[in-house]
């Protein structure tokens, strides 16, 4: 029997949660120097390719008029851009298959950041096998979040809390890095063996390269969070901040260039530097795909409207909310919030008084006015909304879901 055939919005949400996967997996692979990570990103991109080649085909038997031909053509565009991402992560990843090199100061700043991504598989000594994810409450015991599940070939994005788990199953989960062995230990594994941090010295030309491509790698990060933030809120003002950002990789990608040439100069192997710029260059091009992606909003017409649907019922969405008088969020810091911990929503960026603060630090304190986004599971957008004592109606300057067709 021939597989019953998905609809545009079901790839879509496909497409997207599977590309944003690949992204968070290759840098792991590369700052835990982890070639498993790195393969699961080509797996990933083998089930892309497939739901984009699915997309493509329901696009063209869709299109009856010159009409529909031109708004399918907005989920082409999007498609492309997040194809783009895609192929970005897999030149990311391949920086750990390969062997490229990449100096342990980037390991560094980053396998020690308050948030990593990991890869756990279930063992046959394990305490996970037969009990439910809803069950086990990871998030309550160990910090880490399951963004997806592997059984087999076929990858679970975003798995509810009634999914049983099995032995062989291979569990990606976001959190603190402590949080990480606790979860391989509930699975039968081993603890990881992690090098403490290397101590700082004089600032180097490799030190200056290397902040350089973690500030790239953030901002990239940033900008295809607030470019599916300004789709999903058909926000031309958020189109725009994703084009500052873009500008400024480009910025850093030359500032980036120069200083590794100095880099390059002082080290013992040059070719040791080709990993870095590997990451760099992939890291720009995901911010090229991210503003590209905004530009289905910059028409007069509305994009069509599955982008909207497929974004809202996304693995992760977008949320914003406005800090409102009297809220628990007023006068308080994102690190007294534990908003990730708390609801599982991530701060992309707060906007006050019509500027932004891209990755804010957790000592930032808010106030009333400040406009957050922050992107996390569909459950976490209302907790958002209470915690900020945002009462905007649905549909009217507050959040919305997007109109159906």
């Amino acid at each position: 029997m021939r597989p019953q055939r998905r609809t545009v919005k079901e790839l879509l949400v496909s497409a997207k949660d599977a590309a944003e996967l690949m992204v968070d997996l290759a840098y792991a692979a590369v700052f835990f120097d982890d070639v498993d990570l790195g393969r699961e990103v080509l797996r990933l991109e083998d089930n892309l390719d497939q739901a984009l080649h699915e997309l493509r085909l329901v696009c063209m038997l869709a299109a009856r008029t010159p009409e529909d031909a031109e708004r399918l053509s907005d989920v082409l565009h999007l498609a492309v851009a997040i194809e783009g991402i895609a192929g970005a992560a897999e030149e990311i990843a391949r920086v750990a298959l390969r062997d490229l090199g990449v100096p342990r100061e980037l390991r560094d700043d980053l396998r020690h950041a308050a948030e990593v991504v990991a890869r756990v598989k279930i063992r046959p000594d394990n305490q996970l096998e037969g009990r439910s994810l809803r069950d086990l409450a990871l998030a309550a015991h160990t910090g880490m979040w399951a963004i997806a599940v592997r059984r087999d070939a076929e990858f679970v994005f975003g798995p509810g809390g009634d999914l049983i788990l099995r032995e062989g199953d291979v569990l990606f989960l976001q959190g603190p890095s402590d949080g990480v062995d606790l979860v391989r230990e509930l699975a039968g594994a081993a603890p990881r063996e992690r090098p403490p941090p290397a101590e700082r010295r004089t600032l180097s030309n490799l030190d200056r390269a290397v902040d350089l491509c973690v500030e790239l790698k953030n901002a990239s990060e940033v900008a295809v969070g607030l470019a599916y933030s300004a789709i999903l809120l058909r926000d031309r003002g958020l189109a725009a901040e994703v084009a500052v950002i873009e500008d400024r990789t480009d910025v850093l990608w030359n500032e980036l260039e120069a200083w590794v040439l100095r880099a390059a100069a002082e080290a013992d192997d040059p070719l040791s530097l080709r990993g870095l710029m590997h990451l760099a260059s992939a890291s720009e091009r995901i911010a090229d795909a991210a503003q590209s992606m905004t530009r289905i909003i910059e028409q007069e017409d509305l994009p069509h409207p599955v982008i909207a649907q497929a974004l809202s019922e996304a693995d992760e969405i977008v949320a914003e909310a406005v800090v409102a008088p009297g809220s628990a969020a007023e006068e308080r810091t994102l690190a007294d919030l534990r908003l990730q911990t708390e609801i599982g929503m991530e701060v992309l960026a707060v906007e006050r008084e019509s500027r932004w603060v891209y990755r804010p630090r957790s000592s930032r304190r808010l106030q009333v006015g400040d406009r957050i986004l922050a992107i996390g599971p569909e459950e976490g957008a209302p907790a958002l909304r209470a915690i900020s004592g945002d009462t905007r109606p649905v549909g009217d300057e507050g959040w919305h879901e997007p109109e159906i067709a």
